[in-house]
């Protein structure tokens, strides 16, 4: 019995998906999926029901490509935009019986438990950026290094006025019901995107950091008891250690990021379970 994870699958690509449908069934494990499903619900739909058929359990959380208003195949009908599409996104996992970040927190009790597995949805608030660029500035600072995400264009926060009043919303929700836990409950906090900006280096694109998460969640990890952090977003794969716990960012990505000929299998994280053997490094940052 394990948990693992894996995020960023991207499902527009046919060699992803082609991935997806070969992955092995892994009938006593849990499986985290930290975001960026696909754009389009049919191939959303295409995850959950492989996914729910492949592992015992599956959690949810959206991603910034799942939230992009992208029309249906078709074009049948205007897409659906911000709030609505996060609802019907959380509808579509529930009707596969996928945990999503509206549904109570599963306790995992199996080796390395018990913990508490809490999806998020936290979105961003352009603060993960330097002190002296303003809020009026960031997306031109962003443009000067050609990092500017395509969110300005597809991610409407709709019925909120900005990206960051859902942020808020959305942390203001997350906070309350992880302060409602038990005393002394270990968690597994799962956000598609970093909670920390000490996490967030992309030399490909050195000023996305801004569309990368919120600094509201920066000690969340100490305060929600967290054993391991899970996210995805950035495309880059790597393991991190703050206060001792452990972060980790599980992307698969675009059929570039990832060797193709060992298929997706490989890209699984492991998080808790038989099969866990990750032990803090001395240099770790406490």
């Amino acid at each position: 019995m394990n948990i693992r994870a894996i995020s960023d699958l991207h499902l527009a690509s046919p060699a992803n998906r082609d991935a997806l449908q070969e992955l092995p069934f892994y009938p006593d494990d849990w499986l985290i999926l930290a975001g960026d499903v696909a754009e389009r619900f049919d191939h959303v739909r295409l995850a959950f029901a492989t996914l729910t058929e492949k592992f015992a359990k599956v959690f949810w959380v959206p991603g910034n490509h799942d939230l992009w208003a992208i029309p249906e195949e078709g074009g049948k009908g205007p897409a659906l935009v911000g709030e609505e599409r996060y609802r019907a996104l959380v509808d579509l996992a529930r009707a596969y019986g996928v945990v999503t970040p509206e549904d109570p927190f599963e306790v995992w009790t199996g080796p390395g438990g018990p913990c508490a597995i809490a999806p998020l949805f936290l979105l961003y608030d352009y603060s993960f950026r330097p002190d002296h660029i303003g809020r009026h500035e960031v997306v031109a600072w962003a443009r000067e290094q050609n990092s500017v995400c395509a969110d300005e264009m597809f991610l409407n926060p709709a019925p909120f006025e900005s990206r960051e009043a859902w942020c808020q919303r959305r942390c203001d929700e997350a906070e309350a019901r992880l302060s409602a836990l038990p005393e002394g409950m270990e968690t597994i906090l799962v956000n598609h995107f970093p909670m920390r900006e000490d996490l967030i280096r992309i030399p490909r694109a050195p000023r996305f950091s801004p569309w990368c998460g919120t600094r509201r969640t920066e000690d969340w990890h100490r305060r929600f008891n967290a054993r391991v952090v899970i996210s995805g977003h950035i495309h880059i794969r790597r393991t991190d250690w703050r206060h001792g716990t452990r972060f980790e960012e599980v992307s698969l990505g675009y059929p570039r990021q990832w060797d193709q000929e060992r298929g997706m299998a490989p890209y699984l994280r492991t998080i808790l379970g038989e099969e866990a053997d990750i032990q803090e490094p001395a240099s770790a940052l406490r």
